[in-house]
């Protein structure tokens, strides 16, 4: 959390120079692809945020408008990756030309329409926050 995008991107590069495996921040489409977990609704067990399956503004959990919660505090999505929904914004790769990056999936602070699957929030690379974080992709 509270990293930038330009932050993010420097340790993908740590972390494949280190490793030798190719790290990187995710695409916007295998972003959306991975929190829908093979779903085609707004979240991936249905179209109702419902009551404390994420973390969220309003959602209903332990760390709702207060803080991020703790990786793995909710189930895992059918692909077995953990908070997709909510808990930090996560940054998505920069395409080519593009000033401004996407974060995706909504956070703590953010009301749970905002956690949906095709929800985008528009930032500068230079942004950061207590509610953007990011994940990577391990390619093969």
């Amino acid at each position: 959390m509270c990293l930038t995008y330009n932050d993010a991107k420097a340790y993908a590069d740590w972390l494949v120079s280190k490793t030798g495996q190719q790290y990187r921040l995710p695409t916007e489409v295998e972003w959306e692809y991975a929190a829908r977990a093979g779903s085609s609704t707004d979240y991936a067990w249905g179209n109702d945020i419902g009551n404390n399956l994420a973390n969220c503004g309003w959602c209903g959990s332990a760390w709702s408008n207060q803080s991020a919660s703790p990786v793995g505090s909710f189930q895992a999505n059918k692909y077995g990756l953990y908070d997709m929904v909510g808990n930090v914004w996560e940054w998505t790769q920069k395409t080519a030309g593009q000033s401004d990056v996407a974060v995706r999936g909504g956070a703590w602070n953010f009301a749970p329409s905002l956690a949906r699957s095709p929800t985008r929030l528009i930032l500068t690379t230079d942004f950061r926050a207590n509610y953007i974080g990011f994940r990577l992709v391990r390619e093969r």
